[in-house]
Formats: structure tokens, C-alpha cells, sequence
């Protein structure tokens, strides 16, 4: 499989409530003030984009992603600005398409939306919507959300809201048109629907070896020849830590690690982590932990085992300290992309 040679590197972060270097909690305040930090030296840096999550939970910061980037968008000047999941099902895909649009004039055309189910469903019970109809108001929304990307008139009718016919939305965009991606975790079905709505494909990749994903990038792939659509770019998103060595940076991220993913696993009923296990994953799945050298390998590995025209490292997992993310994120920007992008030189 050829490689493009113009590969894209973005960062994630849910905005993950932080400890300071001595193991006292930050306020939210302070984390949402260091995300505009680390997206700054992100900029800086020269990363292709900087991706902000959606939580109604007390363990992450963000729970408006729009309202972040809009104030991210006029301290950066040339880094596209997303989301890493807008989680559509609770939300209104006009309000969603009306925010965007204004982010996007703020930052002079640099705006993406990621929109997906999102991996909690805390928003369904704060916004008033119910979990069975959880389907179904997903998949009308982003099939609404989809036309008014488009930015003409709007005819629409469904079960999730009311009916639009004829209808304009503003404010309409300077390009006419905005970034669009759709977040899958690796359904089939899911795979299908974003070849059939024609949007590029985010795999959520948290676990196990990455080329296992390498089905569902053959079958998007293959959708899009039978649909008669043009070939897209499919994303990675995994999580990460870069530190100056191996050892380093598995000590450093194991400790948020295990609070972050320990508390998820306690809610859904899963065995806590064990330190076996969190180096397995950093060894040979889907944690990318390590050196610049080490975290490049396995990005490329990556890369090459999906086809995948980008990658998005989730460099915030659990309360690691914000000095930490931002010397992980300019060791990424420095040293993890340009050796990437050196190695994939031998795939072209």
C-alpha cells in the first residue's frame, strides 16, 4: 500500500483534570487556561491540528469544545482547530453548524468538526434526551448535520427535531465549506455510514495493535469505490506520552493511566489495569509511550498498517501535571514528526 507523503500530525486532549508537580488537584479553571497553553505551543510548533473532547463528567474540564476553540482560535494563527468528539446525538446540528461557522470566521478558516456518539452518556439525561433513542438520533443528526455543511438551503424532515424546509442558516462561511470528520470506534456499520455520507473517517484506536483496524479501513475504502465517491483520508487517534526515554515516559504516564482508565474501568465493571498490562499496550499496542525515537516507530507502524493519512495523538490521559503535556507536545512537534515523517520516506 503507497503512503501519501502528506501526512498529517494533530494532538487530542479532553481537557483531563490535572495535578500540579506535588499531587494537589487543579481547578478547572487552571486546566482550561493551560489547553489554550498547550494549544498556543502546539501552534508554535508547527502540529497541523489540536482537537478539544466533549465531557459532562467531573475527571475532564471541557464540556463546551466550541466556547474553547473560539477562545484558542485568536491566540493561534495556523493550526486547524477541532473537536475530538462534538457528541451530536444530545446536541442541535444547527446550533452545532451556527458555532462552528462563527469559529471559523475567529480563526480565519481554520475550523474541523469531528462529530460521534462519544464514549459517555452522561449528556443524554443532562439534555433531555433518551438513551433509546440512541441510534436514531445519531444517525439523523449527522445526515442533517452533513447537508448543512454544505451551506444552501435547507429541506429536512425527521424524528429528532423539527422540520426545516427551504431553509437558510447563518452565518454562512468564507470558503464555503468547513472541515468535517466523523469518530468511529470500529463498528462495521458505522465505517459504512461515513462512506455513504461521504465524510473522512477518525478511528479511535485505544487498544491492541492497530493494523487489527485494518479491515475497517479496507472496507471504508472499498465503499467508497462501489459508491462511486472519491477516496477520503482516514485519521488515527490513539493516547500517548513522549518523554526524553522509554523508561521515563512509562513512569511518568503509568500513574495518570491507571487513575484515568481505573475509574472508567470501576464504572462499566472492568478489571483495574495492572502495570502487565499498561506495558503490553506501551510495548506493543496502542499506547504510545516512549522516546521521540520509540513513539515514531510506532507511529509509523501505525500508519502503514491502516493506510491512514493522519494521526492524532491523545497526548492528556488522566491528571498528569501540565508541565509534562507540554514537553511531551514539543517533543512531538520537534522530534516524533519529523523522524515519522523521515521513516514513512521508505513506504513512498
Amino acid at each position: 500500500m503507497s503512503i501519501s507523503k502528506d501526512i498529517k500530525f494533530g494532538l487530542d486532549t479532553f481537557g483531563d483534570m490535572t495535578n500540579d508537580l506535588q499531587g494537589n488537584p487543579q481547578s478547572a479553571g487552571v486546566v482550561l487556561r493551560n489547553v489554550v497553553e498547550q494549544a498556543k505551543l502546539a501552534d508554535s510548533l508547527g502540529i497541523d491540528a489540536f482537537n478539544v473532547g466533549e465531557h459532562h463528567r467531573d475527571d475532564f474540564a471541557v464540556s463546551a469544545p466550541d466556547t474553547m476553540l473560539a477562545g484558542i482560535a485568536t491566540v493561534t494563527k495556523n493550526i486547524t482547530l477541532g473537536t475530538g468528539v462534538t457528541v451530536l446525538s444530545s446536541e442541535d446540528p444547527v446550533r452545532v453548524y451556527q458555532r462552528f461557522a462563527t469559529i471559523d470566521a475567529l480563526s480565519n478558516g481554520r475550523v474541523e468538526i469531528t462529530a460521534g456518539r462519544g464514549s459517555f452518556t452522561e449528556s443524554f439525561p443532562l439534555f433531555g434526551y433518551n438513551l433509546s433513542d440512541y441510534n436514531v438520533l445519531f444517525e439523523e443528526k449527522l445526515e442533517l448535520l452533513v447537508q448543512l455543511w454544505g451551506e444552501q438551503a435547507i429541506t429536512w424532515s425527521g424524528t429528532t427535531r423539527s422540520s426545516l424546509h427551504n431553509q437558510e442558516i447563518y452565518p454562512k462561511t468564507d470558503r464555503g465549506r468547513m472541515g468535517i470528520r466523523v469518530g468511529v470506534g470500529g463498528s462495521p456499520e458505522s465505517v459504512v455510514r461515513a462512506a455513504r455520507l461521504g465524510l473522512p473517517l477518525a478511528l479511535a484506536i485505544i487498544g491492541g495493535d492497530p493494523a487489527r483496524f485494518a479491515p475497517f479501513a479496507n472496507l471504508y475504502r472499498q465503499q467508497l469505490t462501489e459508491l462511486g465517491k472519491e477516496q477520503l483520508p482516514i485519521s488515527i487517534h490513539s493516547p500517548g506520552h513522549i518523554a526524553e526515554d522509554d523508561e521515563q515516559a512509562a513512569n511518568e504516564l503509568w500513574p495518570a493511566y491507571l487513575a484515568g482508565f481505573g475509574r472508567i474501568g470501576q464504572e462499566r465493571g472492568w478489571a483495574p489495569p495492572t502495570p502487565q498490562h499498561f506495558m503490553s499496550e506501551v510495548i506493543h499496542g496502542s499506547v504510545y509511550a516512549g522516546s521521540p525515537e520509540t513513539v515514531a516507530k510506532k507511529i509509523v507502524h501505525a500508519i502503514t498498517s491502516v493506510g491512514a493519512q493522519r494521526f492524532d495523538l491523545k497526548y492528556a490521559n488522566g491528571p498528569m501535571p501540565h508541565e509534562r503535556l507540554m514537553k511531551s507536545i514539543e517533543l512531538y512537534g520537534t522530534e516524533v514528526i519529523p523522524r515519522v515523517r523521515k521513516l514513512l520516506e521508505a513506504f513512498e
